[in-house]
C-alpha cells in the first residue's frame, strides 16, 4: 500500500496544480484557526473564497509565493492570453485580501489588495544586506493572525 500512496504523490508543476496546493494549505489553516470559510459557485471569479466576518464578507484570493533572495514574492495580477495578445488585470476592486501560501516557510500571509503593488509584491523574511528597515515589507507583520 506505502508505494501505491508514494506513486500517487507526485507533485505536479502544472500551474493548476500548484494553485489548488496553495488554496488547500490555505484552506487548511483558516478552518484550523476557527475562520468561517464560504466559496463562491463557479471557477471564472476574481476571488478564489470568502472569509464571514460577521459584519461582512472579505474577497480573497489565494497566491503561492516563492522565496528568493531572503523575500517572497508573488503575482498581484492575473494574466489571460489569447491569438492577439495577453490581457493583464490586477485584483483591486475584485478581491479584498491576498492570502498568500509559501512552500518553503509554510506559513499564509495576508495582504491588502489596495496596499499591494499593480503586477508584484514583495514580503522580506531576511534582513537587508545593508541593514535598511525603511520602506521594507516584512513577512513576519503580514502573517495570518490566529
Amino acid at each position: 500500500m506505502r508505494s501505491v500512496l508514494e506513486a500517487a504523490k507526485a507533485t505536479s508543476l502544472h500551474p493548476v496544480d500548484v494553485g489548488q496546493r496553495t488554496e488547500a494549505a490555505i484552506l487548511a489553516e483558516l478552518v484550523k484557526r476557527g475562520y468561517r470559510v464560504l466559496f463562491p459557485f463557479g471557477v471564472n471569479q476574481r476571488y478564489d473564497l470568502a472569509i464571514d466576518t460577521g459584519e461582512r464578507f472579505l474577497r480573497v484570493q489565494c497566491k503561492t509565493g516563492r522565496l528568493k533572495n531572503g523575500c517572497i514574492r508573488f503575482r498581484t495580477a492575473s494574466t489571460r492570453v489569447n491569438t492577439l495578445r495577453a490581457f493583464t488585470r490586477d485584483y483591486r476592486g475584485d478581491a479584498d485580501l491576498f492570502l498568500v501560501y509559501c512552500p518553503e516557510t509554510e506559513r499564509v500571509y495576508a495582504l491588502d489588495v489596495d496596499e499591494a503593488a499593480a503586477s508584484q509584491a514583495v514580503l522580506r523574511v531576511d534582513p537587508t544586506a545593508n541593514s535598511q528597515a525603511r520602506g521594507i515589507r516584512w513577512a513576519a507583520d503580514h502573517e495570518l493572525p490566529a
